[in-house]
């Protein structure tokens, strides 16, 4: 890469290094997962501040240091402060966060999978979308897109969770969240997606376990 770059995409994590610094994983269009260094972003003067929280969808402004790259700039695009608002729609947004941190690698470009994180955090503040069927769409697709998924739904034969797990896998990203389920279809398929989940990335995620927390 190049001693300056510009890319595109979201901030999946922040640490907080030394007194005012952070430490940012950005997942982008061009070069897909990154380590940011953002000098002085915890100050309150500082104008980096906004750009290097976790949700920020953005052009971030590189410039390459001596153990990665370092944060000049960021044109914040959104952000989803409306998510924040709601605890249980923020840990399924953190979990989207949590689990495309985990399945990103540096320098394999991942355009998909940034504009699958926004529509899906944009799906959770539709009203008529649960958060479940939101959680377990953006699940198939990026197994999909992890070449870890199934044509046919592993643990069912109805034809209805047949032709929403395929219109899951085929349709256009930005039709994805368009349509609605009966209960019995959406609790089968939310179980298969599960299931499929767990053979694949047999992994305790930190964000669900807070999520089951709070619906006990």
């Amino acid at each position: 890469m190049k001693d300056e770059v510009v890319v595109h995409g979201v901030v999946l994590s922040e640490h907080s290094q030394r007194e005012f610094d952070k430490r940012l994983h950005v997942l982008t269009m061009e070069e897909g997962k990154m380590t940011v260094w953002a000098s002085g972003a915890k100050r309150p003067s500082s104008p980096l501040m906004a750009g290097s929280r976790s949700f920020v969808f953005g052009t971030f402004s590189l410039k390459k240091g001596k153990s990665g790259y370092n944060l000049q700039s960021v044109k914040v695009d959104a952000y989803f402060e409306e998510i924040a608002l709601d605890l249980e729609k923020a840990c399924y947004a953190a979990y989207f966060l949590e689990l495309a941190d985990f399945v990103s690698q540096e320098n394999l470009p991942a355009e998909e999978l940034v504009n699958l994180i926004y529509l899906s955090l944009k799906a959770l503040l539709h009203k008529n979308l649960s958060n479940e069927m939101v959680r377990a769409i953006y699940e198939l697709r990026l197994l999909k897109l992890e070449g870890e998924y199934t044509e046919k739904p592993p643990r069912s034969e109805k034809n209805s969770v047949l032709e929403t797990w395929n219109y899951v896998l085929t349709s256009p990203l930005n039709k994805l969240y368009t349509f609605t389920l009966e209960e019995g279809t959406l609790l089968d398929f939310c179980g298969n997606v599960e299931w499929l989940l767990r053979e694949s990335f047999p992994v305790q995620f930190h964000s669900l376990r807070i999520l089951k927390s709070l619906k006990q």
